[in-house]
C-alpha cells in the first residue's frame, strides 16, 4: 500500500483489467493477448513525447482547423495530428497536439479535459505510448478506460484510475478453528430447544381447546337457563296485574 497509486507510473496489462490493480489471474482474453503481445512503439512519429496530448472521442467531422481553433488557446501550437483511415481518408476519432512549451501542455491537460467540440464531450491526456514503460494500445488488447461497462474496462489511467484497496484486518485462526464450530454446534442446539420449545406450546395449545370450548358450553347454558328464569318472572309479573 506504500507504494500505491492511482495513475499506473508502469504498464502492466493484468493490473490495467483489475479495478484496484490487485488481480493475479486475467478475467478476459483481451488481457492473455495484451500479455503476450511485444508491441514496440511507432518509430515514425515524430516530435517531443513530452510535450504531446492525447485527444480522444473526437466527432468524426471535426478538422484539424476546429483543433487548432480550441487549443492554440492555452499556448502556441507546434504540430496537430489527426489520425485518419489509411484507406477511407476518414477521421478515426482521436488525435495528438504537441505544444511548444510545457506550461502551455499542463494547461490544456488540465482545462481541455471533458471539453465539448462538435457535439462530442473529449478526452484528453498525456501521450503514454512513448513516454509509458510497457505501453500496450487498445488494440492488442492494452489501453486504459473504456466504455463497455459489461466487460474489458482498464483501469490505472486518467478516465478510469485504480480504486484503493480495501485492507481487511488479519483474523484469528481460532475464528475458523474449533471456536468456531463450538459456536456452530451452539446455534444448532439453540434452535433445537425453540423447536421443542414450540411443540410444546403447539401441544399445550390444543388440550385447552376442548376446555375453553366445554367452558363456552357451560357458559352458555348458563344464561339460557337466566334467560327463562326472568321470562317466568315476567309472566308470574303478568298474571297478578291482571
Amino acid at each position: 500500500m506504500a507504494d500505491w497509486a492511482p495513475i499506473a507510473k508502469e504498464y502492466d496489462p493484468l493490473k490495467a483489467g483489475s479495478i484496484d490493480g490487485t488481480d493475479e489471474e486475467p478475467h478476459d482474453r483481451a488481457i492473455w493477448r495484451a500479455m503476450l503481445a511485444r508491441y514496440v512503439p511507432n518509430k515514425g512519429v515524430t516530435g517531443d513525447p513530452h510535450l504531446t496530448l492525447f485527444v480522444a472521442r473526437l466527432n468524426l467531422q471535426t478538422t484539424e482547423e476546429k483543433l487548432k481553433e480550441v487549443f492554440s488557446r492555452y499556448g502556441d501550437i507546434r504540430k496537430i495530428r489527426l489520425v485518419r483511415d489509411l484507406v477511407t481518408g476518414f477521421s478515426k476519432g482521436y488525435a495528438f497536439i504537441e505544444y511548444k512549451e510545457e506550461r502551455a501542455l499542463l494547461k490544456a491537460h488540465r482545462d481541455a479535459n471533458r471539453l465539448v467540440i462538435d457535439q462530442h464531450e473529449i478526452f484528453v491526456d498525456f501521450e503514454l505510448e512513448r513516454t509509458l514503460k510497457g505501453w500496450i494500445p487498445r488494440r492488442l488488447g492494452g489501453g486504459f478506460g473504456g466504455k463497455k461497462e459489461s466487460g474489458q474496462l482498464r483501469f490505472g489511467g486518467r478516465d478510469r484510475p485504480f480504486r484503493k484497496p480495501i485492507n481487511l484486518p488479519n483474523m484469528k485462526n481460532d475464528f475458523y478453528g474449533e471456536g468456531s464450530s463450538e459456536k456452530r454446534n451452539w446455534s444448532r442446539e439453540g434452535t433445537r430447544d425453540w423447536r421443542t420449545r414450540d411443540r410444546d406450546h403447539d401441544r399445550s395449545r390444543d388440550k385447552r381447546w376442548p376446555e375453553r370450548e366445554r367452558s363456552w358450553a357451560w357458559g352458555d347454558s348458563e344464561r339460557d337457563r337466566d334467560s327463562k328464569e326472568e321470562r317466568s318472572r315476567g309472566r308470574e309479573r303478568k298474571d297478578r296485574d291482571r
